[in-house]
C-alpha cells in the first residue's frame, strides 16, 4: 500500500468535491430542469462557493459534458459484458441499445430538456458537435464491436459504413423513447424490436450477390454524405 500523502489526500479532496458537484447538479437538473437551474443553485446545494463551482466546471454545458463522459465510460464495461453472451446480430445490437436505455432511465426527463440542441451542430451539447466527436466516435465502436461478433459475415464495402449508421437508427430510437409516453414505454419497445429485426434482415439480404449493384449505389450516395 503506497503512503498517503498531502499531495495525495488534496487530490482525493478535490475529486471528492468535483464528483460531488456533478452529482448535485444532475439532481437538480432532474428535480428542476436544465434551464431552471442556475450554478449558484448547484454550489448551494453541494455546499461549496459559487467560484468553486466554476472552478470545476465552468459553466453548466461542462457539467453536462462531464456527464456525457462519465456515461460513456460506464456503459463500456457493461456493453462488453451484455455483447459477450450474444452471437445473434439483432441481439448484439439489441443487447447494446438497452444498456443505454438502462443507464439513461433516470435522467430521461433531463435528456428530454437537452435533445432541443440535438438538430444544431454548432451546439457543443449536439450529439454532432466537434464537443462531443469523441464520444460519438467511442460510442460507435460499441457498434463496431456488435457486428464484429456476430455470426454474419458482412460484405467488406459495406461493414466500414455500418457503425455510423447504426449509430444514427439508435440516436432516432432513444429521441423516440425519451417522449413515449406510452406505459413502460411499450411503444419503443415495439419500435426497437421491429427496427433492429429490418437491420438485421436487410444486412443478411446485403451478402447476395444479387443486391451486388443496390448495395454499390447504396455506398456512394453514403460516400458523397460524407
Amino acid at each position: 500500500m503506497e503512503p498517503t500523502t498531502k499531495t495525495t489526500r488534496v487530490t482525493r479532496k478535490a475529486e471528492g468535491t468535483r464528483g460531488r458537484i456533478l452529482e448535485t447538479a444532475l439532481n437538480l437538473f432532474r428535480e428542476r430542469g436544465f434551464d431552471q437551474t442556475a450554478m449558484r443553485d448547484i454550489a448551494t446545494t453541494a455546499g461549496v462557493a459559487v467560484g468553486a463551482a466554476y472552478y470545476y466546471f465552468e459553466s453548466k454545458e461542462a457539467l453536462v459534458m462531464a456527464f456525457y463522459e462519465e456515461a460513456n465510460v460506464t456503459m463500456h464495461d457493461r456493453i462488453e459484458a451484455a455483447l459477450s453472451k450474444k452471437t445473434d446480430l439483432k441481439s448484439r445490437l439489441r443487447a447494446v441499445i438497452d444498456v443505454k436505455f438502462e443507464y439513461f432511465a433516470p435522467n430521461r426527463k433531463f435528456l428530454g430538456a437537452l435533445l432541443r440542441h440535438a438538430a444544431d451542430p454548432e451546439h457543443p451539447l449536439s450529439p454532432f458537435s466537434k464537443e462531443t466527436q469523441t464520444i460519438r466516435e467511442r460510442d460507435m465502436l460499441h457498434f463496431s464491436e456488435a457486428l464484429d461478433g456476430c455470426n454474419l459475415k458482412l460484405p467488406d464495402d459495406v461493414r466500414p459504413h455500418l457503425p455510423k449508421l447504426l449509430w444514427l437508427s439508435q440516436m432516432g430510437l432513444i429521441l423516440f423513447w425519451i417522449y413515449d409516453r406510452s406505459e413502460n414505454q411499450t411503444r419503443t419497445e415495439r419500435l426497437v424490436d421491429k427496427s433492429l429485426g429490418i437491420i438485421a434482415n436487410l444486412l443478411k439480404l446485403s451478402t447476395s450477390p444479387f443486391l451486388r449493384p443496390v448495395r454499390r449505389t447504396a455506398i456512394e450516395l453514403l460516400e458523397a454524405l460524407q
